[in-house]
């Protein structure tokens, strides 16, 4: 005999989490909710994810400045690093935040049950974890993703390393190979380049951060090579084997083979969805060739009692915010409160130095759909606060409609970009033209004020502007 419940959710990651509180805000509580997960609370984002890279980030960028300094006057110093303490400091914060922010938020909640263990579907609507059936009135599949491992001759006889694994290191590498130019792999390499390790790193694409605007990315790949990172581009790597102590990778370039030692591997090449052990079969969910789940806008699967958010699915963002929005429009659809998801508002940022922000359209993409499109771009030695800083280094560039001088795109290169992207994310999903931001008067001095600035050089030469020009 199957246990009945409103809502089954299988997962515990942001998705899971957002989508159980928002079922238990639209009924007042009344909603039976049961969630089954496997591994730690919390789900990527806070046990290997946004939590410990951007922790490591920190740390590192604290111990490079020092020996780098930005103003004239302070002499730089080379201070003492303990990575192992660093490291243990990370795993601390990391522990503090998924039992404050996860496990004893599950506790307060009467209406929610937690079971561990892995779920598997038995029928449409039912589900089998520990020998028992569970049947939901709906059901969200918010099981999260794991690492992609590429298929490298060799890799697999090595102890390599992926960003589930890196954070239980306790001693900084003299030498590491980062596989992937993306993201992850450009916010741990940095990290770990700025501690002092020698970084290289491999990648087919032409340049780091390829689903980036072309402008951004080759600012960021001249500054990391500018700190010291090597880097393969257009390169695949043939083998991987073990030679006295060492990984030695033979890697495929432009002038011919290569060989490089180093002494670890980093994995950083996409993730894969944790969806194979589901059965979903049994419960007539489609998925594409790669096993995520697809879905509608407002998170249906091909199965009406069916629901999936989170990075199990298929889409453009693998993002904690992105997957408890998901998790939240499901709910919504679920308990009466027609919602859909819109990505195209969504944010997107490399923590790097300096950080990459991006929301909207990028130049060629929008040319590609709607046939034009309008562009500036500006650098940030034109705007007060970035020279103040000596942070100068860096671009911000708007895409706009030019039949409507509506915003659909901003991009940013910047120190702490991360933190005002989302006037771009606002200007796009209210529909913003550049005369909204031009007439919009922004605080001075501040970095925020480059949105500004970009727009108004849709009217006007911005070299030739006095500061504050409104």
């Amino acid at each position: 005999m199957a246990n009945n419940y409103n809502l089954i959710i299988l997962g515990n990651g942001a998705a899971a989490f957002s989508a159980a509180i928002k079922a238990t805000e639209i009924t007042d509580g009344k909603a039976n909710i049961l969630m089954i997960g496997s591994g730690e609370l919390g789900g990527t984002c806070v046990n290997v994810g946004c939590v410990p890279s951007k922790y490591l980030l920190a740390a590192s960028n604290t111990y490079f400045n020092i020996q780098h300094p930005r103003f004239k006057g302070i002499e730089p110093v080379k201070p003492n690093i303990r990575f192992k303490d660093v490291m243990h400091g990370l795993r601390s914060l990391v522990s503090e935040l998924r039992e404050s922010k996860y496990a004893d938020i599950l506790k307060s909640y009467t209406n929610i049950e937690y079971i561990e263990g892995k779920a598997r579907f038995s029928s449409f609507n039912e589900v089998e974890v520990n020998d028992r059936v569970f049947k939901g009135d709906a059901i969200i599949v918010a099981t999260g993703s794991r690492p992609s491992v590429p298929n490298i001759e060799g890799l697999n006889d090595i102890d390599y390393l992926t960003s589930n694994t890196i954070w239980e290191v306790d001693e900084l590498p003299n030498s590491i190979a980062v596989i992937g130019a993306g993201a992850v792999g450009l916010e741990i390499g940095q990290a770990l380049l700025h501690f002092g390790s020698v970084v290289t790193v491999i990648d087919v694409a032409n340049r780091v951060i390829a689903n980036m605007e072309p402008e951004l990315s080759l600012l960021l790949q001249e500054r990391l090579v500018r700190e010291g990172m090597n880097l393969y581009m257009k390169a695949r790597i043939s083998s991987i084997k073990r030679a006295d102590g060492k990984k030695v990778l033979d890697i495929i370039t432009s002038n011919g083979k290569e060989h490089l030692e180093v002494d670890q591997v980093l994995v950083a090449t996409g993730r894969l969805p944790n969806t194979d052990a589901l059965r979903l079969d049994r419960a007539d969910i489609e998925v594409n060739k790669q096993g995520f789940i697809i879905t509608d806008d407002m998170m249906q699967t091909s199965n009406p009692h069916v629901y999936a958010a989170g990075d199990c699915i298929a889409k453009r963002f693998m993002l904690e915010t992105v997957a408890a929005r998901e998790g939240v429009i499901a709910a919504d659809n679920i308990f009466g409160i027609r919602a859909n998801m819109d990505y195209l508002h969504i944010p997107s940022v490399v923590f790097t130095t300096p950080q990459i922000a991006s929301v909207g359209f990028g130049e060629e993409e929008y040319v590609n759909k709607y046939g034009s499109c309008s562009c500036r771009i500006i650098k940030l030695d034109n705007i007060p606060k970035a020279i103040i800083l000596n942070e100068d280094e860096g671009l911000v560039k708007m895409v706009i409609d030019p039949s409507n001088r509506r915003i659909v795109g901003l991009h940013i290169a910047a120190y702490n970009a991360s933190e005002y992207i989302i006037e771009g994310s606002l200007a796009i999903k209210l529909g913003l033209t550049v005369d909204d931001i031009i007439n919009t008067v922004h605080a001075f001095p501040t970095l925020a004020e480059s949105i500004k600035i970009v727009a108004q050089s849709f009217i006007r030469d911005v070299k030739r502007m006095s500061c504050c020009m409104e």
